[in-house]
């Protein structure tokens, strides 16, 4: 059963139940010795959702699973969404997330609300927020919640523009706060045994990297933005989903799941999977900041909405006895030539990672799977390395844990930012038309291109200042 916000106010910031020895010495419970967010281990963590649609839903089942969680609120512009004939398959929104969590759980009621600043006001008990919104509210959701000292997981990618970027990740590192981006895919044992493979040399030195993704526009037929209105969802508040953005007629092109497409709301294919599928290239090789960055929008798109597709070149200068990396990148059914490692009539899997070296090239599928090397008698003679990344307990318990026990959880806002800002450099190519970015990470300028500034640093609309 779920304390009252007085009791928890009280758990949280005096030191209750504290005692006099007969020594007269004070006894301190250890939660108030913790700091500014601590949560102690035989506490449960209590948790804000922000964003209640599918991916939001999601995440919300994730964490029922742990036993020392509770989802003590729901904040969403949306009362209901119908997802089923999308990828999730299933109802979203306030409505059906709330009856999901108290179907589970019936003795834990959940508050709803419009707007998750009241929320942030209101639910003095919360600890930590789950950000689960569109693309372009991620960095204000993120950025209020650690200003007022809740943990946060993040979606990917973690921001709409590099300045939100490093705004967040320059609160997360001043704040201290436990914090993890939401690229599952960076817990599994899977890329961790892909990471130690190319650090051991498995294929020698690394020059080329390949990536690419099957993902294409929702609204495949429409040029620009759509024309005339549409009617507002019941009890949708369209002009809070908006949040930062200016103020713009209600069309039904842009939800739900569809906001991807438009530059304003998503990042398309490239924001969406390049923090999934670029994950394992910046962690095995400690990637930053690229020397040139240069993305092809392939078939229509232009000021307003992404491309079907994209192929695009990543190149990293060599450090030390790393040589330059060159990643290519592929969305919309691109994929690169079959390499002449591979077996006859082998076929590339529809999402996929492939690292070339001198010795041989390793297959990623799906980005996050076991290594697979070629050719195949390099994969018979090879002996793993001994693990030496430590494991995960699953992307959402390591947050948990790290909420509780002060360690950093492995896709923290530090890495989680840097990874994202080197896939929305290749979004800021794209918005560009292809224009070929040579980066001035110091003072986040695109060198020679002034008309990059408005992408790097978009309008705010007034009263969602950051």
């Amino acid at each position: 059963m779920r304390k009252s916000a007085k009791s928890e106010f009280t758990r949280r910031d005096f030191i209750k139940g504290a005692s006099l020895s007969a020594s007269g010495i004070m006894i301190v419970p250890r939660h108030v010795l913790g700091g500014k967010g601590f949560v102690a281990p035989s506490d449960k963590v209590t948790v804000g959702i922000v964003g209640a649609g599918g991916k939001g839903k999601e995440n919300t089942a994730a964490l029922l699973k742990h036993k020392d969680v509770q989802v003590v609120a729901i904040a969403d512009p949306a009362e209901f969404w119908d997802l089923k004939r999308f990828y999730y398959k299933t109802t979203a929104g306030r409505g059906p997330v709330k009856q999901m969590i108290e179907g589970e759980r019936p003795k834990e009621n959940v508050k709803e609300y419009l707007d998750f600043r009241k929320m942030l006001e209101k639910e003095k008990s919360i600890d930590a927020i789950m950000c689960s919104t569109p693309d372009h509210t991620h960095a204000y959701v993120s950025l209020l919640s650690m200003r007022a000292g809740k943990h946060v997981f993040c979606e990917k990618p973690l921001t709409h523009n590099i300045w939100e970027a490093r705004e967040v990740q320059r609160v997360a590192k001043e704040t201290g706060l436990a914090t993890q981006m939401g690229n599952s895919g960076h817990s599994t044992d899977g890329i961790r045994e892909t990471v130690e493979y190319l650090r051991d040399g498995a294929i020698g030195k690394v020059k080329d990297i390949h990536a690419w993704v099957p993902v294409s526009r929702w609204n495949p037929t429409l040029q620009g933005l759509p024309k005339g209105t549409s009617k507002l969802p019941n009890n949708f508040n369209w002009e809070l989903w908006l949040g930062p953005r200016e103020i713009r007629d209600y069309h039904e092109a842009y939800t739900p799941v569809t906001w991807r497409d438009f530059w304003a709301f998503g990042c398309g294919a490239m924001g969406d999977f390049g923090c999934h599928d670029m994950d394992a290239a910046v962690w095995a090789y400690g990637l930053g900041t690229p020397e040139t960055v240069e993305l092809k929008p392939a078939g229509y798109n232009d000021s307003e909405i992404s491309p079907y597709g994209e192929i695009g070149y990543y190149n990293f200068a060599g450090k030390g006895n790393q040589s330059p990396i060159k990643l290519t990148w592929y969305s919309g059914g691109l994929r690169p030539e079959i390499h002449e490692a591979l077996p006859q009539g082998y076929s590339w899997p529809s999402r996929g990672t492939m690292f070339v070296g001198d010795k041989g090239i390793l297959v990623n599928e799906r980005g996050n799977r076991a290594p697979k090397l070629f050719p195949e008698s390099l994969e018979k003679s090879y002996t793993p390395p001994n693990p030496s990344i430590v494991r995960s307990n699953g992307h959402y318990r390591d947050w948990i844990d790290a909420i509780k026990n002060g360690h950093s959880a492995s896709s923290n806002f530090e890495y989680g930012a840097r990874l994202t800002k080197i896939t929305l450099l290749g979004v800021l190519s794209l918005r560009l038309g292809g224009e070929k970015i040579y980066w001035d990470a110091k003072n986040m300028k695109a060198i020679g291109l002034p008309e990059a500034n408005k992408f790097i640093q978009e309008p705010i609309r007034k009263g969602w200042e950051m």
